[in-house]
């Protein structure tokens, strides 16, 4: 009998979830509907979801994952069934979606090792019209979702833990711990509010990233803030800005592996002329990091982000994006995301802004958002309209 966690955690886990960061930080209402993803091997926390959605009055639609059966898909599928988008499915469920839980969980971690990157591509690209119906929606104030982490025996090999270490570290990242989880959460939103505050008061021009193996300047860019805090990710400690592409020059080296469709990819090196990659490198899994930048967009930025070691309890590789990019220890971390930005970081309503507008503005569009992250000691300053130099981070702490 493997180990599962008590009860009484999965339960606050839950409660955290569908009472906390659904509707950014207010919790779901009676009579919303609420879709909850979660894979076969996570059914002890579906249980407490639906229980957590139904005691709060709303409506829980279950959408349950058999483990296992994505390699065959790969394996068999022709290339009109991976281009396949069923539209009108789709449609249906984002209209009727207010809300989605989604619980991130495998029984195997590199399923797809050795799938052709280009067809993993090819089935990701033919989803971009559902993740923009939701995006549109969310633009519009209509829709919030959060994702979670449920850990399994294979996960917890992969970040060289047993599985109740590695379950120790997902009640540690969320305060599961504590008596009131979501009091020390609002906490942590107050603190990431403050800093978002402060930057976005600081009318950054650029951004100069300086490490042993980095430096890279990012343009912010107009019409943009700062984000973070908003319940989308639970854990999430991290202050981000969807940067204009454009202004994106230099060299960055990111130390931390990341998991590129179940593919494990190590020591990414990326270089930027003008706002595209020129140069992709990686120690392992280069094959699946060159396959993702040729998809339309991938090779540009959508993302910068930093994250205050003071916030973060996550000190371990978890093999899990969702935690490796919340890292916090000594040195904070900062990461980039290649793909699609954050539309949502436009400070008016990004329900009115037309295709050509965004394009106008440098807010970058994919099928793909891949985070890739770093944890090396480094320096951020920012470049002030004003032509003032000010180091907003350092030795893992945000300056302002």
């Amino acid at each position: 009998m493997g180990y599962t966690p008590k009860q009484e955690i999965l339960d606050k886990y839950a409660d955290l979830l569908v009472n906390f960061a659904l509707n950014t930080y207010k919790g779901v209402k009676k009579g919303d509907v609420v879709f909850i993803q979660v894979p076969e091997c996570a059914k002890p926390m579906l249980l407490s979801l639906r229980r957590s959605v139904l005691k709060a009055g709303a409506h829980p639609i279950i959408t349950y994952y058999p483990d296992d059966i994505a390699r065959e898909f790969f394996d068999l599928a022709s290339e009109e069934q991976l281009k396949f988008f069923p539209d009108k499915f789709l449609k249906g469920k984002a209209e009727q979606a207010d809300h989605a839980v989604s619980i991130i969980a495998t029984t195997n971690p590199q399923e797809l090792k050795g799938i052709p990157p280009n067809k993993i591509m090819t089935k990701a690209k033919s989803m971009k019209p559902y993740k923009e119906w939701l995006e549109e929606k969310e633009n519009k104030g209509r829709f919030t979702w959060t994702l979670a982490l449920y850990g399994t025996e294979a996960m917890a090999k992969e970040a060289n833990l047993s599985l109740e270490e590695y379950w120790d570290e997902i009640v540690k990242a969320c305060y599961l711990d504590e008596e009131d989880p979501v009091a020390k959460w609002d906490g942590i939103a107050g603190e990431v509010e403050r800093v978002k505050g402060e930057l976005n008061k600081m009318e950054i021009e650029k951004l100069h990233i300086e490490s042993k193996d980095t430096d890279l300047w990012v343009k912010i860019g107009e019409n943009r803030n700062w984000m973070g805090g908003s319940g989308r990710n639970i854990p999430s400690f991290e202050v981000f800005i969807s940067p204009d592409w454009r202004g994106t020059e230099g060299r960055i080296k990111f130390n931390q592996p990341v998991y590129i469709y179940d593919v494990l990819v190590k020591d990414v090196y990326l270089e930027f002329k003008e706002g595209v990659v020129v140069k992709a490198t990686a120690s392992e899994g280069e094959e699946v990091l060159r396959e993702m930048i040729k998809a339309e967009g991938a090779d540009k930025v959508g993302e910068f982000s930093l994250t205050d070691g003071r916030l973060s309890r996550i000190t371990r590789f978890m093999a899990e994006t969702l935690f490796d990019e919340n890292v916090g220890g000594e040195q904070g971390n900062t990461h980039l995301a290649l793909g699609s930005a954050y539309k949502d970081a436009y400070p008016g309503d990004p329900s009115k802004i037309t295709k050509k507008q965004w394009d106008e503005m440098g807010y970058n569009d994919s099928a793909i958002h891949t985070d890739i992250v770093c944890t090396e000691k480094r320096k951020v300053t920012a470049i002030l309209k004003s032509g003032e130099e000010k180091v907003i981070y350092e030795d893992g702490k945000f300056n302002v």
